[in-house]
């Protein structure tokens, strides 16, 4: 069969010395069998096991993948960020390490894609094989995004998506660090499908998402909006206004019965509530303004260390 289009598969990989081979082996079986054209960027997040060696195996085998080390862990969408750099496919498909995003649904997302009506396609599970605390953070992190960002409400996003060359080539414009990888794309176009694939058990290990790393994430959605920095000021308003009519109504009550005694506890109870709600809003302020900082100071979103089969193997910095 005559090859179609090329797709650029994007794979961020993480302490993945033992999956990272055959998901790239069982994803080009599965693209060559669909009669597409094919190559791979992996890009190791930091990982000190044998996933770069791994990555410089399957490089070494097949001169179509590509494999980028990182000098530390920046996170799966900076890792991402770093692949985007070096497609050159017609489609560029985002999957994860793990085969929970199997080879076996390129089917669906480019039959979906190649409809010709959309410029993104994101895989949706109706089940997904992960813990309850992950599912309860991707739920946290899809509410927000809608919230500030507009998403549409129908629309689940994935790590398993198929997009435009020309939508990502938009994306990378994005240079400053936290990169949000589905606010940057949805940025770009909203003829956007989801299409329902089978989630997939976890090959081996377990996620590599904690509190803290899923804190993180939700925390880019602050690069989209200023609509918290607007809630701060909100709360504000009507915090200040409940104290005008709460000193409004303590002088009347006072005036028409000078023996009440105003209460201990309910002035502690206002203090520590608008002391709290002034920390949360400078908070607010603070996240953007440390943002503002990161950025004036050219904190990278990656590093990369080592590049493989682009015609060079030294150290560069992105920006």
């Amino acid at each position: 069969m005559e090859n179609k289009e090329t797709v650029s598969v994007i794979i961020p990989c993480y302490y993945s010395e033992k999956t990272i081979a055959k998901a790239v082996h069982l994803a080009r079986e599965e693209l060559l069998r669909l009669g597409y054209d094919y190559e791979f960027v992996l890009v190791n997040d930091g990982s000190t096991d044998g996933t770069f060696a791994q990555i410089r195996a399957l490089c070494a085998e097949d001169a179509k993948v590509k494999g980028v080390d990182l000098s530390r862990n920046f996170g799966q969408h900076s890792a991402l960020m770093a692949a985007l750099a070096y497609v050159t496919g017609d489609y560029v498909m985002g999957m994860d390490d793990d085969l929970q995003t199997h080879p076996s649904q390129f089917s669906r997302l480019l039959q979906k894609m190649e409809e010709g009506e959309y410029d993104i396609v994101y895989g949706w599970y109706p089940k997904k094989h992960h813990s309850w605390f992950r599912n309860f953070g991707s739920s946290f992190e899809r509410w927000t995004m809608q919230v500030l960002t507009g998403r549409p409400k129908w629309l689940h996003t994935s790590s398993f998506w198929i997009a435009r060359s020309f939508v990502c080539r938009e994306a990378l414009r994005y240079a400053g660090p936290y990169p949000h990888l589905s606010g940057l794309l949805l940025r770009v176009t909203r003829n956007v499908a989801n299409v329902e694939l089978e989630h997939f058990d976890r090959m081996e290990g377990h996620s590599g998402y904690n509190l803290k790393s899923l804190i993180r994430l939700w925390s880019t959605a602050t690069n989209f909006s200023v609509l918290p920095l607007r809630f701060s000021l909100l709360c504000g308003a009507l915090f200040g206004a409940a104290g005008i009519i709460g000193a409004i109504l303590v002088v009347i009550q006072k005036l028409l019965d000078p023996t009440v005694l105003t209460g201990w506890s309910s002035l502690m109870v206002v203090i520590l509530l608008a002391a709290g709600m002034n920390l949360i809003c400078l908070g607010l302020v603070g996240e953007y303004v440390g943002r503002m900082f990161m950025i004036a100071n050219h904190q990278p979103q990656y590093v990369v260390r080592t590049e493989l089969n682009m015609g060079t193997e030294n150290c560069q910095t992105k920006k």
